[in-house]
């Protein structure tokens, strides 16, 4: 979008000068409208859309003016987090990913956050309501519902969140509530790819997780089996039998966590009882990454995973939030909406509305310092230089090569010369 005050949008706002005599008065209905905050904004459909059903049933609520109001600002938001999050997925469904534009991707999706951190402070606003205040309009709602709100459902569905995922909502579909355009945005956005979807592809394509390269998950591999090698020395070791079968036991249960990701097989049943969201390969990387973090070209990408992460967290946190207002302004009534209010909230709090759980779960399976497997000094090299599509990626060693040659080169002319200089 262009600036609003420049070029045409100036055209009109301010008079000229009266040449011909003619009476400055009169208007050119040609001439656009003078651009003012007032119609820039449309202050006139915005704070006009606020209508309290109560009054117009001549019984007017104070208290759900605030109700509209906070509803309508929830949706704005909802609108502009879709704009930011479309910009984003826009940016990773690139093959590869520009990385010079990580920085633009986290600038937005820290932007994404700060706005979710405003939806939460608002459900405290609304709390300022009693139940006996809200009561006294809710029945003016009809059966009207905020499982309605068909932004917050394509919301979920560019994160990520796929219907078998979901609870239902009074034993039927969660769309069965939308008609038209509202239920053919919805399930476009069930169809495209997610952020879930770009972030694994993305992921998959880590730099160093090549089998003829680095090969991090061979040396990840390696690494643990020589770890739980010293931890079952270290439990042989123990003399007192009661410690020893309680070091036993945290031997085996170590063992069982590192084999669920070490055997792709046990992944792949993992994730398909929905336990694990991401790819055997992405899951690869996000350790890859996770491990690496201090070397440049990981910076960015780890910034990006923990803002994942705080997305999913404010999200959570804004259900909660949203189940317990819920409680406390109708208990265990159901909702307007047909639903079971309370309870129906409830369900959505836990790891299946989580889309990057994999995510949350990867500190299971770091390793202490000294078994993290060394990156090599040409790997290092290689991570320490971000690629872009645009910028052909940099061969190290074989600059360092030919620096040395051309060092070389000048070193025998420089002697060549004090030789002949002497003779």
């Amino acid at each position: 979008m262009s600036c609003p005050f420049s070029g045409a949008a100036l055209n009109g706002m301010f008079p000229t000068p009266n040449t011909n005599g003619n009476n400055s008065s009169t208007k050119d209905k040609n001439k656009p409208e003078k651009l003012t905050y007032g119609n820039y904004l449309h202050l006139d459909q915005v704070l006009g859309s606020n209508v309290m059903q109560s009054e117009l049933h001549g019984d007017p609520i104070h208290d759900e003016h605030l109700f509209i109001t906070v509803h309508q600002v929830y949706e704005l938001w909802f609108k502009q987090i879709l704009y930011e999050m479309d910009s984003v997925r826009e940016m990773l469904s690139s093959i590869p990913v520009d990385e010079s534009h990580m920085l633009l991707i986290n600038t937005r999706m820290g932007r994404i956050n700060m706005i979710m951190k405003l939806l939460l402070e608002q459900v405290h606003v609304v709390e300022t309501m009693t139940p006996f205040d809200f009561s006294a309009f809710r029945c003016y709602l009809g059966g009207s519902s905020g499982f309605e709100s068909y932004q917050f459902r394509v919301l979920e569905n560019k994160l990520g969140i796929v219907p078998s995922w979901r609870t239902s909502y009074a034993q039927k579909s969660y769309t069965h509530v939308h008609h038209g355009p509202y239920l053919e945005d919805i399930k476009q956005a069930e169809k495209e790819p997610s952020m879930l979807n770009l972030v694994e592809r993305w992921l998959e394509r880590a730099p160093g997780l090549e089998e003829d390269g680095f090969n991090f998950w061979a040396r990840f591999s390696d690494s643990v089996e020589r770890m739980l090698e010293d931890k079952s020395d270290e439990v042989k070791n123990i003399e007192n039998e009661a410690e020893k079968e309680i070091a036993k036991a945290e031997y085996e249960t170590l063992k069982e966590t590192f084999d669920s990701i070490l055997d792709v097989s046990i992944h792949d049943k993992l994730r398909t009882r929905g336990e694990r969201r991401l790819s055997h390969k992405a899951l690869q990387g996000a350790l890859l990454i996770s491990f690496y973090r201090n070397e440049v070209r990981f910076h960015q990408p780890y910034q990006f995973l923990s803002l994942l992460m705080d997305l999913d967290s404010l999200l959570m946190k804004w259900r909660s939030n949203h189940m317990l207002m819920a409680q406390r302004m109708i208990g265990s009534k159901a909702g307007t909406g047909g639903s079971s209010g309370y309870q129906y909230l409830r369900s959505t709090v836990s790891d299946r509305y989580k889309v990057f759980v994999d995510l949350f779960n990867l500190c299971t399976f770091h390793l202490p310092p000294a078994y993290i497997p060394q990156l090599p000094r040409r790997v290092k090299r290689m991570l320490s230089i971000p690629n872009s599509p645009q910028m052909p990626t940099v061969d190290m060693e074989r600059l360092s090569l030919a620096f040395k040659k051309r060092m070389e080169e000048d070193s025998h002319k420089e002697m060549s010369v004090q030789e002949e200089n002497s003779a």
